[in-house]
């Protein structure tokens, strides 16, 4: 996920991309470097940061989107007003991406609720006490990972309770907002403690000053100086299970999850266009029979056929096998009601076009980062003799 501040007072990099024109170079530029998701901001949350009014965050954010989506970007909106997410989901962004985890305007899960079932939006929900306080007043744990994990499960808990969809939501335990950097470095080390409630988890460490202090006489005191620690980060993050990263030098965080991947016996070129992996299990579905009427010829369409779809959908399914949890994994019988719902819908010439559009409604399952959607056409339009006819595509979240 790369970060675009389109702001007059971020942290890192404030006033660089204010203007629309900048703002959308810069967009293309992390994605050239292999960002997946563009995270478009209008308002800073850094500690000390002034509020700015709904008209000019959405005056920012708004024509930005519109573009990038309209490009086949993912755009995520980096808000903590409803008012703004419903904008932007409006504008075309695919995800909500809020720090506060609807706890600082009440109407935001009701929208992200509507989005999530309407629009295939993803809900992503942050760990928060307020907007950081440098002098860490809030930052007292009894337990830093125990009570982020129970906060984060009450967030999760609000927002099925307001409609998200359970496929819909990823949290993020909010390194830096009202933590200390040995208490970040801690849910770090027990990241895999938040993935037990059996979400995706999201990783926001990118130049924060919990890198700075562990780099404390290593590197100068700018915040770009602390990019290839970041990339580091991003990589154990990778390993650690986390579903994503959200970074400022995405070119970075890409060769060290390029070499993250290698390691593991991946393949590299993935890499350029795969949102991290959260685990190489896999769910298949095969024989999936549909009656549709897709064809070239006038007679396929009038008459119909039958088709076979194979899914195998990639998913991490360690917090579904330790809680014996339907909840958290794929529900296949759903995923087949999506398929049947999408492959009998609106006639196409081309299998290719509805294994495209199976893979795309496979993905809208936020827990699968990987599906690979086989159509066969048993009883295509063949004089000769023949077994059987089919289209594979292979997609990863993210990938345009």
């Amino acid at each position: 996920m790369g970060v675009l501040n389109i702001t007059e007072d971020s942290f890192s990099d404030g006033g660089k991309y204010l203007g629309t024109e900048a703002a959308l170079e810069q967009a293309q530029r992390l994605v050239s470097e292999g960002a997946t998701i563009i995270d478009v901001g209008g308002e800073s949350t850094r500690p000390g940061a002034i509020p700015v009014p709904r008209e000019v965050e959405l005056a920012r954010v708004v024509p930005v989107i519109e573009t990038l989506a309209a490009d086949g970007i993912a755009v995520s909106i980096d808000t903590f007003h409803a008012e703004t997410a419903a904008a932007a989901v409006r504008a075309g962004a695919r995800y909500i991406n809020d720090v506060s985890g609807g706890l600082h305007d009440p109407q935001m899960l009701s929208v992200a609720a509507e989005a999530s079932r309407d629009a295939q939006v993803t809900y992503i929900a942050g760990h928060w006490r307020g907007i950081p306080d440098l002098a860490h007043t809030r930052s007292h744990y009894d337990d830093v990972v125990t009570d982020v994990r129970s906060a984060l499960g009450d967030i999760a808990a609000a927002a099925l309770a307001a409609g998200v969809e359970r496929s819909k939501l990823i949290l993020d335990p909010g390194l830096g907002f009202d933590k200390t950097g040995e208490q970040c470095w801690e849910i770090l080390r027990r990241l895999d403690e938040l993935q037990s409630l059996g979400y995706p988890v999201l990783i926001g460490a990118s130049r924060k000053r919990m890198i700075s202090e562990a780099l404390a006489g290593v590197v100068g005191a700018t915040p770009e100086s602390r990019d290839l620690a970041t990339s580091v980060v991003s990589a154990l993050a990778a390993r650690a299970g986390a579903w994503g990263v959200r970074v400022h030098d995405v070119a970075a965080t890409s060769a060290a999850l390029a070499i993250e991947r290698a390691w593991q016996g991946e393949s590299i070129a993935a890499t350029s266009t795969t949102v991290p992996a959260w685990g190489q299990d896999h769910i298949r579905l095969t024989g999936l029979e549909v009656f549709a009427h897709h064809g070239v010829f006038d007679f396929e369409r009038e008459q119909g056929q039958k088709f076979l779809v194979d899914a195998d959908v990639q998913v991490d399914l360690r917090a579904a096998s330790a809680n014996d949890d339907l909840a958290s994994t794929v529900h296949y019988g759903e995923l087949a009601e999506a398929i049947v719902a999408a492959v009998s819908n609106d006639p196409v010439d081309l299998i290719e076009t509805v294994a495209e559009r199976v893979a795309e409604v496979a993905l809208s399952f936020s827990a699968v980062t990987e599906a690979r959607v086989t159509i066969h056409k048993p009883d295509a339009p063949i004089e000769a003799e023949f077994a059987d006819v089919s289209v594979t595509v292979v997609r990863h979240r993210g990938a345009r």
